[in-house]
């Protein structure tokens, strides 16, 4: 998996980390089971604070992306096949996409120029 960061982006660090790991996932360069670098090497690679990619990773573990054992380090514990969503997740997703659809409505994006696009982003994670 290979990650890029922005560290000049307004985009908290950790919000891009946690952010590209999903990406990463449903676009199928990370599957369920794969490990993550430790923190304390993602942060070297990056040369950034462990703490920056400790609250990452622990976002992540919250949303329930990945799970993290204290001997094997952080492994991706959800990918497109591992079936429904658990309970809450489209109630928060939902919420989520509502100010995402605000957004766009504000800056005078109309209906189907928001659908062509999602269109496409979905069409990315497929392929």
């Amino acid at each position: 998996m290979n990650l890029s960061l922005d560290l000049d982006s307004e985009v908290p660090i950790y919000q891009q980390i946690r952010d590209r790991i999903v990406e990463a996932i449903a676009c199928g360069e990370a599957r369920e089971g794969d490990p993550l670098p430790s923190t304390r090497q993602l942060a070297a690679d990056f040369g950034i604070n462990f703490h920056t990619v400790n609250k990452a990773y622990d976002l992540l573990r919250h949303q329930g992306v990945i799970r993290i054992n204290r001997k094997s380090g952080a492994v991706i514990r959800r990918d497109a096949a591992s079936g429904p969503p658990e309970a809450g997740f489209t109630d928060d997703w939902e919420e989520r996409m509502r100010v995402l659809l605000a957004e766009a409505t504000v800056h005078g994006l109309d209906r189907d120029e928001v659908l062509r696009r999602c269109e496409t982003l979905l069409e990315g994670f497929r392929s």
